[in-house]
């Protein structure tokens, strides 16, 4: 009797500390669309959301924010695809990933993860080794963190322009992991998120340059 009265215990005690948010991205009702306009499509074979620059783009962020989810620590799941929007420059590489801990009163104040898909099979080595990148706007942007802290905040991964991609982020404290293509090994490991703290709301990123889409996303939460 004992040993059941704990494993109920410890059951219901791990249900209550893990609550999910399962988002399928199958429109576009509730999506705050920051710079940017959504519709929903069909690529290869499966059903998201296609965003890219607004017809009015102003300079800023280029976001999507989500509804009804707070997040603070736990684990962001989604699939996703990034490549240069037609018209891109050449040096653009497909930017595209997840924003959390979005500050509620400023949507540019965020941690993120993001991809450069167009690296992900470069022929030049140093370039593949820049096609996955976190962030933390507006304090520690991409350039900010390579030039004081090279290679630590990214890393290398096989990549396809406008294929979709698994994409997994576990949030715990300061650290944080990303992990793709359902790999058990992270690709990238930052010990030292810059808004660890702070509890927010989450968000698909793009830079102004990219065409991206965006499909099942869960949240759990711990």
């Amino acid at each position: 009797m004992k040993s059941l009265i704990l494993f109920i215990f410890f059951t219901l005690g791990s249900i209550i500390a893990q609550k999910s948010s399962e988002l399928p991205l199958n429109s576009t009702d509730g999506l705050t669309l920051k710079n940017v306009k959504a519709e929903v499509v069909d690529h290869n074979g499966k059903t998201g959301i296609k965003v890219t620059k607004a017809d009015n783009y102003q300079e800023g962020e280029t976001i999507v924010l989500l509804p009804d989810i707070e997040f603070q620590n736990g684990t962001i799941e989604l699939e996703l695809t990034g490549e240069p929007a037609p018209g891109a420059a050449p040096t653009m590489r497909g930017f595209v990933g997840v924003a959390f801990h979005i500050d509620p009163d400023n949507s540019s104040s965020y941690d993120c993860f993001y991809l450069r898909p167009t690296n992900g099979r470069a022929e030049n080595q140093l370039q593949r080794n820049h096609s996955v990148q976190y962030v933390a706007h507006p304090e520690f942007p991409w350039h900010k963190l390579r030039k004081e802290n090279p290679g630590v905040y990214e890393s290398y991964v096989d990549l396809v322009p406008g294929e979709w991609t698994k994409v997994k982020i576990e949030v715990s404290g300061q650290k944080a992991r990303l992990y793709l293509h359902g790999n058990e090994q992270p690709t990238l490991i930052v010990n030292d998120l810059k808004h660890d703290e702070q509890s927010g709301s989450i968000g698909l990123w793009l830079h102004s340059s990219t065409l991206a889409r965006y499909r099942n996303l869960i949240v759990t939460h711990k």
